[in-house]
């Protein structure tokens, strides 16, 4: 895929089968018996046997390689094989890996998946303890010194800046808080199932780094979720409607960090969703208009609306109202904020339930989905449609 031109990836591959573990803070088991889990869930979906996979796709931060989860789910040879970085801006681009890997015939069947212990093992809210020398390392050297040591510190430079530049205040971060609750409290996979929140809820909600409050950052969560992808072809004789992968891409932008890029110009938004979003709208043909769902990634809620803006849904400063008008079905699962931090891909597995008609909050008529990965990182996005 090139910046410049559409690419032929889209209808070539589909999601055919979802399956996860409880979302929970206290999984009580290890990490890779998480995985197993998810994935035996997501072929017994799909209609599909360990046997049958040939290809298997994860992000570099995990503690359960591919030959292992293969051999303790049962899974025979492998084809094909692949990582994908920056946390939880890969998200996406697994199944991105998947359909190229599938579309080229390189393999038959993959399956993405991401299973921790992120609450009761590594929390990565605790922020940096200790780091490798690395180049990555030393770019993040530039910010810690300052005290700038957790992902909340690192978003609220950008947060604060949003809020000065559009004449806000912490408040507008709100709406995606409440609307995510909102679609948890009906959720029954969802943690915070049957607890929504109110606009005071949120703004009486203890400060963790101004302005972000408590209610704008995401959860921290056991589990594992996993995704099927085959070919659209196969995936109509099997168990459940195929959601197609419309468009799939990845984005960095110029001078980009990893969530410390505080010295690129302006920091009002993520140049790296905006990659993604040209990207997806000129291989898919479509426009924010002709989506009926979005999952955006919602790890803090600033980074919510800027999405919405990179993505065209509105305009600069004009996201907050947006969100409060519920003109777009936002996380119908709740999110990473509502239902579970699963590095984004619950919000992929809620945007294929959508596609086929099979959420707890479903929009009617929902045939194009568009789901985003981590920001603040290089970062990847999907649009799904049904197979019509």
């Amino acid at each position: 895929m090139s910046v410049r031109s559409a690419d032929s990836l889209g209808g070539r591959a589909a999601v055919a089968g979802i399956g996860a573990t409880e979302f929970s803070k206290d999984s009580g088991r290890s990490e890779l018996k998480l995985a197993v889990e998810a994935v035996h869930a997501a072929l017994a979906d799909a209609g599909l046997n360990p046997s049958d996979v040939d290809g298997m796709v994860t992000f570099t931060m995990d503690t359960s390689p591919e030959i292992t989860v293969a051999q303790a789910a049962g899974i025979g040879e492998l084809s094909f094989f692949s990582r994908v970085h920056y946390g939880g801006g890969a998200a996406c681009a697994t199944v991105q890996q998947a359909a190229l890997a599938v579309a080229s015939g390189v393999a038959e069947v993959v399956v993405c998946y991401r299973a921790f212990n992120e609450r009761s093992g590594r929390r990565f809210g605790s922020g940096v303890q200790r780091r490798e020398p690395s180049a990555e390392g030393a770019a993040m050297g530039w910010a810690l010194p300052f005290g700038l040591l957790t992902p909340a510190s690192w978003v609220a430079m950008a947060a604060q800046r949003y809020l000065y530049a559009y004449g806000l205040t912490p408040e507008a971060f709100g709406h995606v808080a409440v609307t995510g609750r909102r679609h948890a409290a009906g959720n029954p996979a969802a943690y915070f199932y049957g607890k929504p929140i109110t606009l005071a809820d949120h703004a009486a909600s203890r400060w963790i780094v101004e302005p972000l409050r408590l209610l704008d950052c995401c959860q921290e969560t056991d589990g594992g979720q996993a995704i099927v992808v085959t070919s659209v072809e196969r995936a109509r004789d099997l168990a459940q409607p195929a959601a197609v992968i419309v468009a799939a891409a990845q984005g960095a932008g110029r001078g980009q960090e990893q969530m410390t890029g505080f010295y690129r110009d302006g920091l009002t938004g993520l140049p790296e969703a905006g990659v993604v979003a040209r990207q997806l709208w000129l291989s898919s043909g479509l426009r924010a208009a002709d989506i009926d769902v979005a999952v955006l990634y919602d790890h803090f809620t600033p980074f919510v609306l800027m999405q919405l803006e990179e993505f065209g849904f509105c305009a600069p400063g004009e996201a907050a109202d947006f969100v409060a008008s519920d003109e777009l079905p936002l996380n119908t699962h709740g999110g990473q904020l509502g239902e579970a931090y699963l590095h984004g891909m619950n919000g992929i597995a809620e945007a294929v339930r959508q596609v086929r008609g099979t959420s707890v909050n479903q929009v009617p008529g929902a045939a194009r989905t568009l789901v985003t990965a981590g920001t603040g990182v290089p970062t990847s996005g999907l649009i799904l449609g049904t197979d019509r």
